[in-house]
């Protein structure tokens, strides 16, 4: 029988896991998470994080959820797997602490913004566009033409805002100066050893080192707290069919460079 939604759990270790690029259905599923273990009154969560990134807004949201719970009382951990870069950092620093497998690939802190410049192409083909506009930049990043340099130059200005909230952010979280993460806030990615000398990560170690770490923190006992998942997403049974990995994994390359494009991205694109 499934627990009240507004059920006290004062003993329970809540975990929640971010997998894969961090965008839209990816933050209502942790949103609802978040409330559901702040409902609950989970005193701990340990947050998985196997993420290269996202959009911004998307990991924003989920790191200030993030800090809310926190100041609610719940002590929360990030765990990082096999990769936690750019929107992975960013909502991994709204954790208390953070860790790391010595292997992880972590960092890639800055923002990426792409375009498809196809006129070559179109124009090969006989394609062309006619555009009809309200302003200047009303169609930048259109992709029948090239930049202009003022178009250019206004990206530009959008992309280092949101570069200064990402190193504001991580300098916040990790307690750091601003000047510091700068030095190494230039989309170079670390494995979690390197990632904590530079301070990004608290502790080494795989998701069950991290369980025992939020479980101190919540005067649970280590050796018998269990976690349990909240938002985990429904299994489908295409996903036992032959190849339907190698399928989602196209898909996802080609969301990121169609439906991703001309936004303003939290992502490591290796």
């Amino acid at each position: 029988m499934p627990w009240p939604l507004r059920r006290k759990s004062r003993r329970t270790l809540a975990r929640i896991a971010i997998e894969g690029p961090i965008a839209g259905p990816t933050r209502q599923r942790v949103l609802k998470a978040l409330r559901q273990v702040e409902q609950r009154e989970c005193p701990a969560l340990l947050l998985r994080i196997d993420s290269p990134g996202g959009t911004v807004g998307d990991s924003q949201e989920i790191h200030s959820a993030l800090l809310r719970l926190r100041q609610k009382g719940c002590r929360v951990v990030a765990s990082f797997g096999n990769i936690s870069a750019s929107g992975g950092v960013y909502i991994g620093v709204a954790a208390e602490k953070i860790v790391a497998n010595p292997g992880t690939i972590t960092g890639s802190i800055g923002v990426i913004l792409r375009g498809n410049n196809l006129s070559k192409l179109l124009e090969r083909v006989g394609v062309s566009f006619e555009t009809v506009k309200s302003g200047l930049y009303k169609d930048i990043l259109s992709p029948d033409r090239a930049l202009s340099l003022a178009e250019r130059q206004l990206l530009q200005e959008l992309i280092d805002s949101s570069y200064d909230q990402f190193v504001a952010a991580v300098a916040e979280g990790r307690g750091l100066a601003e000047a510091a993460v700068r030095s190494f806030a230039d989309g170079r990615v670390f494995t979690g050893a390197q990632a904590q000398v530079l301070g990004l990560v608290d502790a080494l170690g795989d998701e069950d080192a991290a369980r025992r770490v939020a479980a101190e923190l919540a005067g649970l006992d280590p050796e018998t707290s269990k976690p349990v998942t909240f938002g985990q997403p429904a299994k489908r049974f295409g996903g036992l069919l032959p190849g339907r990995a190698q399928w989602r994994a196209l898909q996802q390359a080609l969301s990121l460079e169609l439906a991703w494009a001309g936004q303003p991205l939290w992502l490591y694109r290796p």
